[in-house]
């Protein structure tokens, strides 16, 4: 069994009914799949089998178990109140039986060995305008207008954001002068951190 004394710490420190669902988890995973690792990822244990396979926590009040693939898995799940797919589990008996959780723990597996990545929601960004006092600005430059007419929605929302998200007028004003001046020389918001072109050297043409 592939341990990991950093898994052995943090259980060492959960609270005292947080260290045998934490074992049992342990235990159960290393069963079902003996090519399984261990390592630490955001603070708490994490079981790798060619890729992230599952993970557990403990907090104050319970435990909570995580399959990196739980979107696409089947099984005796709960209506998840907390981080994972079982809920808050605050002793072993929260947890499915050894059958259904080994049973779990091999079907992600599984998936793992087939390449299969969980489906991740994509949140589109709302659409953002410009308020009035920067179109204002922008009109009085012809050069500012035609980059600012042609930017994509994303260019021109890096400039908006920049500009409304100001602390304070003074740097808010700055900012939309500075605006002004970039998009009158056609440059992008971030376009100090752009890649620049190559030039070959009139010596080497």
């Amino acid at each position: 069994m592939s341990t990991d004394p950093r898994v052995d710490a943090y259980i060492a420190k959960a609270q005292p009914f947080a260290k045998p669902i934490l074992g049992h988890i342990r235990g159960l995973v290393h069963k079902a799949v003996p090519g399984v690792t261990e390592t630490m990822k955001w603070s708490f244990p994490h079981f790798e089998y060619k890729g992230m396979l599952c993970s557990m926590a403990a907090f104050k009040g319970h435990c909570a178990l995580n399959f990196w693939n739980g979107s696409i898995l089947a099984g005796d799940q709960k209506a998840a109140d907390a981080m994972g797919q079982f809920g808050r589990l605050t002793t072993v008996q929260d947890l499915p039986s050894n059958a259904v959780l080994a049973s779990l723990v091999k079907k992600a597996a599984a998936l793992n060995d087939a390449g299969i990545k969980p489906k991740r929601a994509i949140t589109a960004k709302k659409p953002i305008k410009a308020p009035a006092y920067m179109l204002a600005a922008i009109r009085k430059n012809r050069k500012a207008q035609a980059t600012y007419d042609a930017f994509s929605p994303s260019a021109r929302r890096d400039y908006i954001e920049w500009v409304t998200e100001a602390k304070s007028d003074a740097t808010r004003d700055r900012r939309l002068e500075t605006t002004v001046q970039w998009l009158s020389e056609g440059k992008s918001r971030n376009w100090k951190y752009a890649t620049a072109p190559k030039v070959t050297p009139a010596s080497a043409r």
